[in-house]
């Protein structure tokens, strides 16, 4: 599945998305499908790490572990 950015025509706000094709995306915030789809920048080689254990701290952080082990960080099966 792809991840998308997006910018919601009716509230303005930016997201991203993971879609499949069949899927018609909407927004999250208030639930428009009238959206812009936006071109992403792919990330760097090598950094694709950082950025995961980045997300995964702040989501540790905002209490949100439920597939995280809080020891390691990583995702849990």
């Amino acid at each position: 599945m792809p991840l998308y950015d997006y910018t919601c025509d009716k509230c303005g706000r930016l997201f991203e998305l993971l879609v499949m094709s069949a899927t018609v995306a909407a927004c999250p915030h208030c639930g428009s499908k009238r959206l812009k789809q936006l071109i992403g920048a792919p990330a760097a080689p090598g950094k694709s790490a950082r950025i995961i254990a980045s997300g995964r701290a702040r989501a540790v952080k905002a209490g949100h572990t439920s597939n995280y082990k809080r020891s390691n960080g990583k995702i849990v099966d």
